[in-house]
């Protein structure tokens, strides 16, 4: 994986948690949908990666 993908996904995943909680926090049904979108969009940069390093070995 290479380290700008990797770090991506990471901050993605991570932006994504910090909406949700924020929106959980502030009863905005819509911030939580938002975060919750982040952290799949992460999850799956994550997931792309990995397959593309499978595959390179």
């Amino acid at each position: 994986m290479s380290a700008d993908e990797k770090t991506r996904a990471k901050t993605e995943q991570a932006k994504g948690k910090l909406k949700e909680a924020a929106g959980r926090a502030t009863g905005n049904e819509r911030l939580v949908a938002e975060g919750q979108v982040d952290q799949s969009r992460g999850d799956a940069r994550q997931a792309k990666e990995k397959t593309k390093d499978a595959f390179r070995h």
